[in-house]
């Protein structure tokens, strides 16, 4: 039922939009954008990572998605328009402060805020991702993340070789990467889909650091990172194979392999200026990493599979 009124509801408002912006307007300031900074005005219990998350959608998609992440203690509503009342079966069922905030026209005084908002710390990060990625008109491709890097990069690079199976631990070929004036790649941190569907893996990397864009990967320098921790320059790699299991001979290979891939890693966090960490599920896995190369920051997840 209310599913159905959310849906009725929202093409309702749909309907009722007094206007809808110029081609100009819609040229120079992307939908993504136009929901990130208004939802910039509003106080969010998450910090703002369902907007995040969600704000490529339409705006009433947006508010239906995170409403809920909403700090309703310091909102008012008032139906200004008298379009909540046009629509009160369906308001009734999702709410009054819900139809006004996802109107496509929110009328002045509509939605009041009490006290100062702060800007949730997601929404601020991708506001200023979107800054810099639109900094220099070449450079505004990097908006939409992998599909920056000219052709003629692409073909420079040398083929990777065929990867060992390794598990969840294995990563796929990194894609295009915005590059900077210079031609390198960038250190503009780029959100790109998480590599691989192995769930408990990815859901590690989202919540233990957790993850500034839970569901993605962060491409960095070129260089696939697993998550870019919340609120600091700080990025991760992510391990949740089950290292206990294995005999002495596998764990001394997979130890090796590791210590190349995270060396790299490492190497390309520091260049562009972020702190490395390592997560593990075990002890003994952090234990066997450190007796490698002390001077990695390994840490215990506790992630399970």
């Amino acid at each position: 039922m209310r599913s159905r009124a959310c849906i009725a509801l929202l093409l309702f408002l749909s309907a009722c939009a007094s206007s809808t912006p110029s081609p100009n307007e819609r040229g120079t300031r992307s939908q993504r954008l136009a929901n990130l900074q208004r939802a910039a005005t509003l106080p969010w219990t998450d910090g703002g990572r369902c907007v995040v998350r969600e704000a490529s959608q339409p705006w009433p998609a947006l508010v239906e998605r995170c409403y809920r992440t909403l700090d309703h203690d310091r909102l008012e509503f008032h139906d200004t328009t008298g379009r909540c009342t046009v629509a009160s079966a369906d308001a009734a069922v999702v709410g009054i402060g819900f139809c006004v905030l996802a109107a496509p026209e929110i009328a002045v005084g509509a939605v009041i805020v009490l006290g100062v908002v702060v800007v949730g710390v997601a929404i601020k990060e991708a506001l200023d991702a979107y800054e810099l990625r639109h900094a220099y008109p070449e450079e505004a491709g990097t908006s939409r993340g992998t599909k920056v890097a000219s052709r003629e990069a692409e073909a420079q690079r040398k083929p990777n070789p065929k990867p060992e199976p390794a598990g969840q631990d294995w990563q796929p070929p990194v894609p295009p990467v915005p590059v900077d004036r210079t031609g390198r790649a960038s250190c503009e941190p780029v959100p790109v889909p998480h590599a691989g569907e192995d769930d408990p893996h990815n859901e590690c990397a989202d919540k233990f650091p957790p993850n500034r864009y839970p569901g993605m990967d962060v491409l960095v320098g070129g260089v696939r990172f697993d998550a870019l921790q919340v609120g600091v320059r700080k990025l991760w790699e992510i391990k949740t194979h089950r290292f206990d299991l294995y005999n002495d001979f596998v764990r001394d290979r997979e130890i090796e392999k590791e210590i190349k891939q995270l060396e790299a890693e490492r190497r390309a966090a520091a260049a562009c200026g972020y702190q490395f960490v390592v997560g593990v599920s075990t002890q003994v896995h952090k234990d066997a990493l450190l007796q490698a190369d002390q001077s990695l920051r390994v840490v215990v997840t506790g992630c399970r599979r």
